[in-house]
């Protein structure tokens, strides 16, 4: 027996933010909803001394040959020693036989590519379709992914940034002008990125609500994804009580771990209220947005489905290009 080892720079030049990315996420949350998907809890363990973290998801996807399991770490000091915050591994195992078939060492950019596509498909459903600004939370690698990402499902023509370090956020500035040909404006606090927005993307680690009610807006649609664990929180839940439509990847998920987590803690949301999963948004079983003039939020904490989805695809394309390195006994 043996398995596949494939580089970073072979999956970084297959996968990449596309459309066919947005459709093979879209459809591995359309199989959750229609009840074919097996989804574990994360596990995770933290290590609060580095101010880090390593998260394991997985899913197996009804008539699959393969699934993920997700190996994710986020020390979110590295920045001080010149290392990115993000890294990680995926694994394939056969749903045949259960031996392990490949490792994609991708050093966490699968997750950065899925991540940043449910928050596209979260904007297709839940944001207005006519886009002026949109305004985002942070500058790291979420913060320009989910630009990017959003661009496949909404025409916009200026992007607002906060962040707190002035030279990353004139660096984001900088490369985000020269790759989407349009004004990147900075504004001196989170406040203000609210308000000058059609659409507000949070893209941070953060353990105390960035966002408040009183600065949101009608027609405003949230994107929240940096709340995947317990203690992180960018939104005050007085933001999801405010909001006319909720929706989130996995209900019991986002109400362990998201920002429903900590409006559920303060009284003001509960699992009885109508919450929608994006599943149901690509299966037609609900409706997102339908009016301009309604403030929508959609939590996401990043599921094992979207890691099955993207890594099975990565293999099947990397192994038709003849990509990878085997290692065990001969082929």
């Amino acid at each position: 027996m043996g398995l596949y080892i494939f580089s970073e720079k072979d999956i970084r030049d297959i996968v990449k933010v596309d459309k066919k990315a947005l459709s093979l996420i879209e459809e591995g949350f359309k199989r959750f909803e229609e009840g074919e998907v097996t989804l574990p809890p994360i596990l995770r363990v933290d290590i609060p001394e580095n101010n880090g973290e390593v998260d394991v998801k997985t899913a197996y996807i009804k008539g699959m040959d393969k699934f993920a399991l997700k190996i994710s770490s986020g020390f979110f000091d590295n920045y001080k020693i010149g290392l990115p915050s993000l890294s990680g591994m995926m694994l394939l195992f056969s749903t045949e036989t259960g031996v392990p078939e490949a490792v994609l060492q991708d050093n966490g950019y699968l997750t950065d590519v899925r991540t940043a596509v449910a928050g596209a498909m979260a904007a297709k459903y839940m944001a207005k379709d006519e886009i002026d600004t949109v305004g985002v939370i942070g500058t790291g690698t979420q913060a320009r992914y989910q630009i990017k990402a959003l661009s496949l499902v909404r025409n916009f023509k200026r992007i607002v940034v906060y962040g707190r370090t002035p030279e990353h956020v004139e660096k984001y500035k900088r490369d985000m002008e020269e790759e989407f040909k349009i004004p990147v404006v900075a504004v001196e606090n989170p406040e203000e990125a609210v308000s000058k927005s059609d659409i507000l993307i949070t893209t941070t680690p953060a353990k105390e609500p960035i966002i408040q009610a009183e600065w949101i807006k009608p027609g405003l649609h949230i994107t929240a994804m940096g709340s995947d664990a317990e203690e992180k929180n960018e939104l005050h839940p007085e933001v999801l009580k405010k909001a006319d439509l909720l929706s989130c990847d996995v209900v019991n998920q986002v109400f362990t771990f998201g920002e429903h987590h900590h409006a559920k803690e303060a009284g003001l949301v509960s699992e009885e209220d109508s919450i929608i999963e994006l599943g149901a948004l690509a299966a037609g079983n609900k409706k997102g947005r339908t009016s301009d003039e309604q403030i929508t939020v959609t939590d996401l904490t990043g599921t094992g489905v979207q890691d099955t989805a993207i890594a099975v695809y990565g293999y099947d394309r990397l192994r038709e290009q003849e990509k990878g390195v085997w290692f065990g006994e001969n082929e």
